[in-house]
Parts: C-alpha cells; structure tokens; sequence
C-alpha cells in the first residue's frame, strides 16, 4: 500500500467516528427533551345494570309435559258423560293433574275435535316409578296404547278404548259407552264393551294400592308408532282447570263441580256436570246423560233402558226377580239391596150385615 493510501485510509476514520459522536448524541439529547407525559384517565362512569326480567306469577301447566309428585292423585270421581255436541268430535277423559304447591287439580272430561282423521286419544296417567309418582303425558296416534290400565270409563275401560272406530274418513260412536243423539249424529252402533280390569277408582299405575297393569307386547309396539301432540284447545283446556280455584282436590275433596265439559274450556256453558257427591253444583248447568245412562264411569250401560223414562239412575233391574222389584245401588243401609214393590191400596167392602140393614130400610 502506498504512503497516500494510507494517509486517505487514515484520514477518513476519524470523520466517521465523529459523524456516529453526533448521531448519537443528537439521539440522546432529543430522548432527554422530548418527555412525554400520559394523560389523566376519563372519570368512570357507573351504569346500572339493566333489572332482570319479572318472573311470572306461576307456570302455566302443560298437557304434554311429564311432571312429578310426591303423593298418590286421588280417587277418580264418578260423573255423567255430557252429550256429544257435533259430529267428529271425540271424548278425552278427566284426570288429576299436578299443580305444584297447590296440590292436584281436576282436568274435567270433555269432547275435542281430533288433530286429523284416523287418530284416537290414548289418556295420560299416573304411574308409581322410582318412589315418586309421574304422570305419562297423552297422545293421538292410530292405536290406543297403554295407559296404566286405569279405568276411565266411557269406553276407556283399562285396556284398548270401546267408545268408537274409524269407518273411512268418518268416527263411528258406540252408544252403549258414549253419550250421543242420534237425531244429529248417524253414525253409531251398539256393541258391548267388556271390563277386563277390575272396576275401581283408582287413578294412579302401581304403588300402594295402585292398579297392576303391565303393557302387553302390542301396547308396546303401539306406543313406538308415530303420535301427534295434544292440540292448542286441549292445551288451552288444561290451563283454564288450572287457573280455576274449584277444581283443586283440596277445594272439592275430590268431587269438583265442574267434572265434564261439552267443549274444552267451556267451564261455563249449558251442559256443564258435576260430579256426584259435589258439593256446590255450578249454576245454569244442565245434566247432560240421558235418565239412567252413562252414569257409571266403569263405561258400562246402567239404569233405564232407552224408552223408560223416569226410572232413578241408581235402580237396575235385576234379572229373576218379581215385577216391581228393583235392585238398588249406592244406597247402603237397605236390607238385601231389594226394595219391595208398592203395595196396593186396599179397598174397604162394606160387611154383609150393613148390606142387610140398608136392605131392610
């Protein structure tokens, strides 16, 4: 290397190390002046939390909903079945509901329109599972399925239902069962229905006391098939009895006022009955079976036959006795059961010696 090289080579360090002195000082300097200072925070402001929304006053009971007790639904109480009002109108029977801390609540029997054509109404019911009770929730569907072999009555027997069939896209009712004039609905028949479970009050599938029915294979299968829900009337009707203060079990003791309706939610309308041993019966009702028909929840026919008004719905003539001997039911504290025909007034004659005096004179 040349002496000029070195020299120029020599020349420029310490012009670069002076040109970085500055650079960095010119950056410490401006850090030392450049003092940045955090701004206050904004004052925080308190928002009150929205309220939570209201809960309602109670729940509104449902009719397909499974719900729970603790004790056993009471008896089933004995009423009449009131007419059918129109034609394709069909019979669901009155069960005790559950409502909670109120207790059991009656849901009255009354006659709804089906969902569709070809579908019948299986009952819900009461069965003792698990030490508690849970109600089964009913359902339309092509066959009546199981449903705890609980007497219902009026066709409801147990076992199957009796009430009426599908003939084509029409329902055909079997007046031996069902309550129906047949000025406005023709399509009847008469067919006898069979009790194939004992004939009691019981409400309620096993447990103390409770009925000792199992579901047969074909219930089985029936209760697999296709169902449809209860209807938005039927819904409605549930929640009527619920909000109807007479209708609690431990209002009525177990006989509610309002036992069977002609519609659902009909609480009010002419046609209304009561159960039998009820105590306030409601006003302006009327009774809906004919004289000595339907009144026997077991479903089968009791009383009068048709053409024989006026007989007391709780005399039945028993075959092999005397004319004019009625076997009574319900009526405890008669002797035998028999009550004795009327006797005959009997007529005085006058004695032989008066006729001779009056002859004589």
């Amino acid at each position: 290397m040349s002496i000029i090289s070195k020299y120029s080579l020599n020349s420029r360090l310490p012009l670069a190390c002076a040109a970085v002195v500055v650079s960095a000082a010119t950056l410490l300097g401006g850090c030392v002046v450049r003092t940045v200072v955090a701004a206050p925070p904004p004052p925080r402001v308190y928002e009150r939390p929205a309220p939570p929304p209201p809960l309602p006053a109670y729940s509104e009971p449902a009719v397909d909903v499974e719900v729970t007790a603790q004790e056993a639904p009471p008896a089933l109480p004995d009423y009449e079945q009131p007419p059918c009002p129109e034609d394709g109108y069909m019979w669901t029977p009155g069960y005790w509901a559950w409502g909670g801390g109120g207790g059991y609540y009656w849901v009255p029997g009354t006659w709804v329109q089906p969902p569709r054509v070809g579908v019948l109404w299986t009952p819900g019911y009461w069965g003792f599972v698990g030490g508690v009770y849970r109600f089964h929730v009913g359902y339309w569907g092509p066959h009546v399925g199981y449903y705890g072999g609980v007497n219902y009555g009026f066709g409801y027997v147990g076992v199957g239902f009796g009430g009426g069939r599908w003939v084509g896209n029409s329902f055909a009712y079997n007046r031996t069962v069902m309550n129906v004039n047949v000025t406005n609905i023709h399509n009847t028949y008469n067919e006898t229905v069979i009790n194939r479970v004992s004939v009691t009050k019981v409400s309620y599938n096993g447990g103390p006391h409770g009925t000792t029915a199992v579901p047969t294979a074909q219930e089985r299968a029936w209760g697999s098939e296709p169902h449809v829900p209860p209807t938005a009337m039927q819904h409605q009707h549930v929640q009527e009895a619920f909000r109807n203060p007479a209708l609690s079990a431990r209002t009525n003791g177990g006989h509610p006022a309002i036992a069977a309706t002609p519609r659902p939610a009909a609480f009010n309308a002419p046609g209304v009955v009561g159960a039998h041993g009820a105590n306030t019966p409601p006003s302006g009702t009327q009774r809906g079976a004919q004289p000595g028909r339907f009144g026997q929840q077991n479903g089968t026919q009791r009383g009068a036959q048709p053409g024989q008004p006026g007989q007391p719905n709780n005399l039945v003539r028993t075959p092999g006795q005397p004319t004019g001997a009625v076997h009574t039911q319900g009526q405890p504290g008669q002797p035998g059961g028999v009550k004795p025909a009327p006797k005959k007034p009997k007529v005085e004659h006058p004695k032989p010696e008066e006729k001779r005096g009056e002859h004589e004179k």
